[in-house]
């Protein structure tokens, strides 16, 4: 890191972070204590753990321009210091402009200031305007942006009608949500009203927090009759991410919302099962292995989360780069990979074993031992320690009593 000599009235620091130099905050210099958080105290927002996410990103929008195969205009509506639009302008080809704005005048400068420090002035424009406000300048047909990303510090929820409507048609759209304790369970009503659906605390928060936003957004652009299709998504650190490519027409809205439906957990046995949008739930709600009663999840997104052919353009480009977390992100998105036609949710061994009052055993032993007795079993990349099964829950107590040596029959 560098000291910068910049005119901001606050201390700052340059960085190096993908191909780019960034001017941010000196995050040392606004907290008074190790507990505090850093980003949040800060007159601009920049947050370094989020480097990840904004690689992720970089490779992301390569893949989606790869796959139109034309030139693109992107939009990065909550820039801070504009770290994202500006990596995005020097290091994904095929990209014809990128337009980044902040309600914060210093944000809005410092964003600026990273155009001018990367020699990308003819490329990126960045204004100082309210997020739905540019976004709404934007709507109009031959105005729309070809991608937009939302990367808020909380909820992506307040800005996601006007970046649908920002978007032109076949347009990519990527969504960042950090209120992972609404989407987890701990505050349901929140969730209930920001996403429209009912979460659960369950070992498999994350991927249901996933889902959650994802129906969402499915939701929300059907009401302008357009359809999403999830081509990406991950869950990483204290936040989910989702990336949707958008279909105009009824027809695809009617298509998207046949991927709604709810999720049924049982916090007895462990069982869950999937039940689409208005179809019946049956045994009245109970339990098919325990005949407890069970807990919904949602409405939320029940379909793919992930798409085949964009998760190897990503596993392509993030081999053509140096990046600094390469071995990082080539791991997760194998692993990610490995789960596209995986069974929905997954089981968390410690979890299991915390119930059954058993050690816990290697996962994967416990893979084993399920693929043994002719089950599917794969890691997942949402928990270290979870597996994906089309295994019943009294099978995966069982393979996990076999694993520890304390008896179990399939």
């Amino acid at each position: 890191m560098e000291e910068s000599s910049s005119k901001t009235d606050f201390p700052t620091e340059i960085v190096k972070e993908g191909n780019v130099k960034l001017l941010v905050p000196k995050l040392k210099a606004f907290v008074k204590s190790p507990s505090e958080y850093a980003p949040s105290k800060a007159p601009v927002f920049y947050n370094p753990v989020m480097e990840l996410n904004r690689d992720i990103a970089v490779l992301a929008l390569q893949a989606y321009q790869r796959t139109v195969s034309r030139e693109i205009v992107v939009c990065e509506p909550l820039a801070g210091c504009g770290a994202m639009g500006v990596r995005f302008a020097a290091e994904v080809k095929g990209v014809k402009k990128v337009v980044m704005t902040d309600i914060s005048a210093k944000a809005s400068e410092l964003a600026s200031r990273n155009v001018e420090i990367n020699g990308l002035d003819k490329l990126v424009t960045a204004e100082h305007k309210e997020a739905n406000a540019l976004l709404s300048d934007y709507s109009a047909p031959h105005r729309r942006f070809d991608a937009i990303d939302l990367d808020p510090f909380g909820s992506p929820v307040p800005y996601l009608d006007s970046s649908i409507r920002a978007l032109r048609n076949s347009g990519f759209l990527a969504s960042t949500a950090t209120d992972m304790a609404p989407l987890c369970g701990v505050h349901p009503k929140a969730c209930i009203r920001k996403y429209g659906g009912k979460p659960l605390r369950t070992e498999y928060c994350h991927e249901l927090a996933v889902r959650l936003l994802a129906g969402c957004l499915a939701a929300t652009a059907a009401k302008r009759d357009i359809g999403i299709n999830v081509v990406f998504s991950h869950s990483s650190d204290h936040y989910v991410r989702v990336y949707a490519t958008m279909e105009y027409g009824a027809k695809k809205a009617d298509e998207s919302l046949r991927n709604m439906g709810y999720i049924l957990h049982c916090f007895e046995c462990f069982h869950r099962e999937t039940a689409r949008l208005h179809s019946f739930i049956k045994n009245d709600g109970k339990c098919d292995e325990c005949g407890s009663k069970l807990s919904i999840a949602g409405p939320l997104w029940v379909g793919r989360i992930l798409d085949k052919r964009f998760c190897e353009l990503m596993e392509e480009e993030v081999k053509r780069r140096r990046l600094r977390l390469a071995n990082r992100i080539e791991k997760t998105l194998s692993l990610i990979r490995s789960e596209i036609d995986a069974p929905i949710t997954y089981y968390v061994v410690d979890k299991l074993c915390d119930a059954l009052s058993l050690p816990v055993p290697p996962v994967k032993k416990v893979a084993e031992t399920l693929k043994g007795g002719g089950y599917h079993a794969l890691l997942t990349h949402f928990n270290t320690r979870g597996i994906r099964s089309d295994a019943p829950a009294n099978v995966m107590k069982n393979a996990v009593r076999e694993a520890v040596g304390a008896g179990g029959k399939f």
